[in-house]
């Protein structure tokens, strides 16, 4: 078998040719404001914004960084501004039941005319009944309807009065009341004139009292309804007279409302209680304007009278959307319970706090009723009560406008409970595909609400067609920014770099904020260094620069492997022992970091001991690797005997977790060259997992793995010895930086891409792995020859260590016989 080659140069980094582009600078490029890589995405957003039927809400999943909400939005305008403006919502009074407000709903900026024309309606109303009520043809019927009670009133007592005096009486007015005295010539008797005259006429006057006393009963009796007859008089007078004035006023309101059936009834519910409570209404603007005087004003909502009694007239105008030329489109960056579906403000009157209908304030729902509401995910979820209140709103299309405490039922205070406003809204939740699965997992409303599921790809196919539709998209995003023009160099290095953001040559990232922080800081550079024009170079500074910002661990760690506090072996060669490759991500930044793997074996029953995985630091997908590689072993080596050997495998200096299968191949090269007493390459470094048939799989990270082995190399020194073992799957993904490409080329570092456990042990040992022959052996002078070998003596000890222990067990049971 030959050798297997390294890689071409050539296959570590794909270029993107700038002359292909066709263009010098982005200023020649026509912008380009769709997305590409997305329609699935946008499909999904399609649909949902189309679908009427309820729970058709959105939900956009994907990375962070992608343009999501940009995305949505954009969308979202577009579909609302050919929709129809929303309705004007108001609550008024229920003066039937105050603690329930009125929702009142009327076409787009009739609202605030509505509340407007209340507003003026009062004003006109306190003036013109104040000088109806003080005409002269007003006063002059009051005062004739008190005149005339007077005189009944006097004629009876005139009547009572003639009778008494016909008897030698008289009536006359006491501290005590109305009463009957004696009466001669023109005089009240005095007592002792009374008591002088004869007995008999004593007697009789005093029966004449006793009669005229009962009949000035009855009068008095009758006074008080005379009194209630004039003032049902009275009342109907002040009708007569209000219903004239309030008829005349709102004649012209309530046919300027006639289409709308609900206003017309509060605005006759506001005529019927001003009626009815016309003097508290006439005295109201003066008590205000008293007050007014003593204590600062409140501040009240638009059209709010500052009179308690008069507010109850006024119209609180919740959403108005006079100004909306389509349906609303609402992102809330804030989404309580309380922002989402309103509250009940109080203020504090009299050491009281108070509330009415006045002070009820809208939520983001109320606002984008008819429209489209735009949300973030974790943040609805991490706010008490606000996504309970979403799904609420949702589940009844209706928005209920309580407080948290009554929701869940913990208060029993006295409130308003304002009608409900029938919901017709569509929310689009946006996030990340962990949360997504985890609510359609565990919560059983959120299938059932959110069915539309808008899944935003992180990457796209890299071909000419996107290349220049990606070099359209920087254009647009320089003009947006106001950067410097970029060059085609500057572009094509984008391009590139996007590929090495999503670790493949064949792909482009679809994350556009990382590019849009990538061209921001190159543009930065090519002002500091007083270009015009941003450059490849200044791509490459402004890339260079986000790496140095974050890899001081990543420099503290190779310091401590060229200390040799960590240790790893570039040069000679070692039993059991190889260098493995792992990532370490870092927030946004990963490098890529050796571990030396050691094994040892010993005479056993077949068991491969994963010492990460005793002591609980092994992930579970590591120990699955190492169980598939005991596997591969077994069936292997062991399908005609037991596998007489155990072994413990373990990554050294690792104080971590470890977790993920991509060095389950390394593993195994360990302990084939353990069993084998064949040395391995220190200066081979090896990533990849291993299937049960030897097959060597593709791994992530595979740019960062190679990096991190080969600083380590350059800084001790490049020998050409020296390289990285792949798997063959991942040759695609390879966008490898600029050093490490020249190094592969001028010979003094490879890289191999393997497809077998066989290619990979032969180019870390120089020994052929060696093809199981006809006769069911290997060839001599091959590693799995020496491993079949190895394994085979294991098996003859152990057998006769067995017999050896079997023997004396009967030498003992004998002796113990006799």
């Amino acid at each position: 078998m030959l050798p297997l080659p390294p890689l071409d140069p050539t296959t570590l980094y794909h270029r993107c040719d700038p002359t292909a582009l066709g263009f010098t600078t982005t200023d020649e490029l026509a912008e380009f404001r769709h997305f590409i890589g997305q329609d699935r995405a946008i499909h999904a957003i399609q649909f949902g914004i189309g679908m009427t039927r309820q729970g058709y809400n959105i939900y956009a999943l994907g990375p962070s960084g992608m343009g999501k909400h940009t995305f949505v939005q954009r969308f979202v305008e577009e579909q609302a501004a050919q929709e129809p403006a929303p309705s004007d919502w108001c609550y008024v009074n229920n003066f039937a039941q105050p603690y329930r407000p009125l929702a009142l709903r009327l076409p787009a900026g009739r609202g605030k005319q509505l509340r407007d024309d209340v507003s003026h309606l009062i004003d006109d109303l306190q003036s013109s009944l104040a000088s109806a009520f003080e005409s002269e043809e007003y006063q002059t019927r009051r005062q004739a309807l008190e005149m005339e009670l007077q005189e009944q009133q006097q004629g009876r007592l005139n009547a009572l009065q003639e009778q008494a005096r016909e008897r030698n009486l008289t009536l006359i007015r006491t501290p005590g009341g109305l009463v009957f005295a004696p009466f001669k010539d023109g005089n009240v008797l005095e007592p002792e004139q009374f008591n002088a005259l004869p007995e008999e006429e004593q007697e009789r006057m005093k029966a004449e009292v006793e009669v005229l006393q009962e009949q000035l009963q009855k009068v008095l009796y009758q006074m008080p309804k005379l009194e209630r007859d004039i003032r049902t008089r009275l009342r109907e007078l002040n009708q007569e007279i209000s219903s004239f004035v309030l008829s005349e006023l709102m004649d012209d309101l309530q046919k300027k409302y006639s289409d709308l059936p609900d206003v017309l009834a509060f605005l006759q519910a506001v005529q019927q209680d001003v009626g009815t409570h016309l003097t508290d209404f006439l005295g109201a603007k003066a008590k205000a304007a008293e007050s007014a005087e003593d204590e600062q004003p409140l501040p009240l909502p638009n059209g709010a009278s500052s009179s308690p009694f008069l507010r109850r007239y006024s119209v609180n105008l919740l959403v108005d959307a006079s100004d909306q030329s389509g349906a609303p489109v609402i992102y809330e960056s804030n989404p309580t319970y309380l922002n989402l579906v309103g509250r009940v403000e109080q203020m504090a009157t009299m050491g009281a706090l108070i509330t009415d209908f006045s002070l009820i304030k809208p939520g983001v729902l109320h606002r984008a009723n008819g429209g489209y509401v735009i949300i973030d995910a974790d943040k609805v979820l991490t706010n008490p009560y606000a996504w309970d209140g979403l799904k609420r709103a949702l589940e009844f299309r209706e928005l209920r406008i309580e407080s948290p405490m009554q929701m869940m039922s913990l208060t029993t205070t006295v409130s308003l409970e304002p009608e409900p406003i029938p919901l017709d809204v569509k929310i689009v939740l946006i996030g990340d595909r962990r949360l997504y699965y985890l609510l359609s997992q565990y919560d059983p409303d959120f299938n059932e609400l959110f069915k539309v599921a808008a899944d935003f790809g992180d990457e796209l196919v890299r071909n000419n067609e996107t290349e220049a539709l990606y070099a359209r998209v920087i254009a647009t995003v320089a003009k947006d920014e106001a950067l410097h023009p970029f060059d085609s160099s500057a572009v094509a290095r984008i391009i590139e770099h996007s590929s090495r953001m999503v670790s493949d040559g064949e792909r482009l990232s679809t994350r556009l904020q990382s590019i849009v922080d990538l061209m921001e800081e190159a543009d930065y550079w090519a002002i500091k260094a007083g270009e015009t024009v941003v450059r490849a170079a200044h791509i490459a500074q402004a890339i260079d620069g986000q790496i140095y910002r974050s890899d001081r661990i990543r420099e503290r760690m190779q310091e401590e492997i060229l200390r040799k506090t960590i240790l790893i072996d570039t040069d000679g060669s070692k039993v059991g022992q190889i260098n493995g490759l792992s990532v370490v991500q870092m927030g946004n930044y990963a490098y890529g970091q050796p571990s030396r793997i050691t094994v040892n074996i010993h005479m056993g029953n077949g068991a491969v001991v994963n010492i990460e995985r005793e002591v609980e630091m092994s992930g579970p997908i590591h120990s699955k690797g190492v169980l598939i590689l005991t596997s591969l072993l077994r069936s292997r080596y062991a399908t005609e005997r037991p596998l007489s050997l155990s072994a413990s495998i373990v990554f050294e200096q690792s104080y971590g977790g470890i977790d993920g299968d991509s060095a389950s191949s390394t593993e195994l090269y360990a302990l084939l060259s353990a069993i084998a007493n064949v040395p391995i390459k220190q200066g081979l470094a090896v990533t990849g997992s291993v299937n049960q048939h030897g097959e060597v799989q593709a791994i992530g990270g595979v740019n960062e793995k190679i990096e991190g082995f080969f600083d380590l190399c350059k800084q001790r020194g490049l020998t050409g010895d020296q390289g990285v073992l792949i798997p063959i799957a991942n040759v695609k993904h390879l966008m490898l930086r600029q050093d490490v490409v020249d190094a592969v080329t001028a010979g003094q570092f490879a890289i191999y891409p393997v497809a077998t456990i066989e290619q990979g042990i032969a180019l870390l040992t120089g020994m052929p792995a060696g093809a199981l022959q006809e006769d069911g052996h290997y060839p001599e002078g091959t590693v799995n020859y020496r491993v079949v070998q190895r394994l085979e003596e294991l098996s003859k000890k152990r057998a006769a260590l067995e017999e050896w222990a079997k023997g004396n067990e009967k030498n003992a049971e004998n002796s113990h016989a006799i």
